[in-house]
């Protein structure tokens, strides 16, 4: 489990045959879960000041992580540990779907997003994109908007955005239970 506070940004070394290598700091052993980008990925490997990941082809349909290449930066979250503060919301680090950068204006920052997903959003409810754990402040018939602070912008990637970039997005994990459970009632 994760929070959606972004530790840092870490950087991608490699990505080769489903061999995933980030140059990150954090001190995660081999077996760790690790959220890059918001993926939820296992610590394989140690190579110096990067970890090393393997990436099936279910992650590679589902995120943006098959469009990184060396040189690309990435959100890196280690997995939540028992007693620390959870700071964000729960995110899971399981991809619901991708999404896109629209764009900002009225010092909102908009996202295009599958209707799928959607129906799971709600003015003040919790997103993760690309495993930045937001608030969301406006919804329209295609996406959200977010409030982006200068710290978010400054310690994830999302300040690096372009219009048409894809992102990584996680609805809250209990808009989906809610659903589940009042559909099989």
């Amino acid at each position: 489990m994760f929070t959606g506070i972004v530790r840092e940004r870490g950087r991608v070394v490699s990505f080769d045959d489903g061999r995933l290598l980030v140059a990150a700091a954090t001190d995660a052993g081999i077996g760790d879960s690790v959220a890059i980008a918001g993926v939820c990925l296992t610590v394989v490997g140690r190579d110096g000041g990067g970890l090393a990941f393997d990436v099936v082809g279910e992650t590679l349909e589902r995120t943006t992580l098959g469009r990184k290449s060396a040189g690309d930066e990435v959100n890196v979250e280690p997995a939540l540990r028992a007693g620390e503060p959870l700071g964000g919301h729960i995110v899971q680090g399981h991809v619901d779907g991708v999404g896109a950068f629209r764009g900002t204006a009225g010092g909102l920052s908009w996202f295009d997003a599958p209707a799928s997903l959607l129906r799971y959003c709600a003015v003040k409810g919790s997103i993760a994109v690309d495993g930045t754990s937001l608030t969301l402040a406006a919804l329209d018939d295609t996406g959200f908007a977010v409030a982006l602070v200068p710290h978010t912008l400054e310690a994830t990637t999302l300040g690096a955005l372009r219009p048409g970039d894809g992102v990584n997005l996680e609805v809250d994990v209990i808009a989906k239970y809610v659903e589940r459970l009042t559909l099989s009632a």
